[in-house]
């Protein structure tokens, strides 16, 4: 089963869920979940339910422990950040240090690398068919929950303005539900990208312009936080195979590079620098 949170707490979250349920023909079910309305679909054999939590998408730990058989969790969502930059964007969950926004210390989520970059790449077709004035990016891995279960999120922001822009809640629920749609049909390269911001332009680029689908990224102000153990777990803890790892070799400061290079080396895994 594939599951699509929202969240009562969250006005973009809750908007993305109105542009889903109106342009796609879910069903209401009988069960509630938290006492909040709950919808189905079936999008070619896969079984996909849509649920409201009462508290925020990130404290959601204990979400996978109230269904069976989850293959991908989908969180519709907001996005903030002070610049206030519109922004269309996808990650994995989870907290490569420690949880200071929900989640488990050192713990990351599985990452649906494919799912995330199907998505990234319908924003961007949408954002130019739409001309929708906003930025498309991958962010890195950060905050709760740290789940068992493939899943992203899948956001828009990054202020109030954007929270409650029709147009732009209407590109998030069609990326959301595309990735749904392909769900386990696409066969890009996985791979782990460490370095650079935040937002990282780069390894966007190369997922939307090449057969690459990034799943944990570790943006430059989290590398001298992690060890070989959150590395390999960054490797494993994604749902393809990860051959490669991407070092955005600027983004990265000059004394985190050797300790990071002598991990990598230690863990045999094949790295190219950017």
């Amino acid at each position: 089963m594939i599951l699509i949170v929202a969240s009562k707490k969250d006005t973009a979250g809750l908007n993305i869920q109105k542009q889903i349920l109106s342009s796609y023909s879910f069903m209401e079910r009988q069960e509630r979940f938290q006492s909040n309305p709950t919808y189905q679909i079936k999008i070619d054999a896969k079984n996909v339910q849509l649920v409201t939590l009462n508290d925020e998408s990130v404290h959601a730990q204990d979400l996978p422990d109230s269904f069976t058989n989850l293959e991908l969790i989908v969180f519709i969502s907001r996005h903030s950040s002070f610049s206030g930059t519109p922004t269309l964007s996808v990650h994995t969950p989870g907290n490569l240090a420690e949880a200071e926004l929900g989640g488990l210390p050192r713990k990351v989520s599985v990452s649906p690398a494919n799912a995330m970059r199907e998505a990234l790449k319908t924003m961007m077709k949408l954002k130019e068919q739409m001309k929708l004035d906003y930025e498309v990016c991958y962010e890195g891995t950060h905050h709760g929950p740290s789940l068992d279960v493939p899943t992203m999120f899948v956001e828009l922001g990054s202020s109030a303005k954007q929270w409650g822009d029709v147009k732009a809640a209407e590109a998030v629920a069609r990326a959301a539900m595309e990735a749904i749609g392909q769900f386990g049909n696409r066969k890009a390269k996985a791979v782990l990208g460490i370095g650079g911001p935040h937002y990282n332009s780069r390894f966007t680029e190369m997922a939307l312009e090449s057969e690459f689908a990034f799943g944990h990224m570790i943006p430059k102000y989290a590398v001298s936080k992690v060890d070989s153990r959150i590395l390999t777990q960054c490797i494993e803890r994604t749902m393809e195979r990860v051959e490669t790892i991407i070092l955005d070799w600027k983004g990265i400061k000059g004394e985190d590079k050797q300790p990071l290079v002598s991990m990598l080396t230690e863990l045999d895994t094949r790295f190219e620098k950017i």
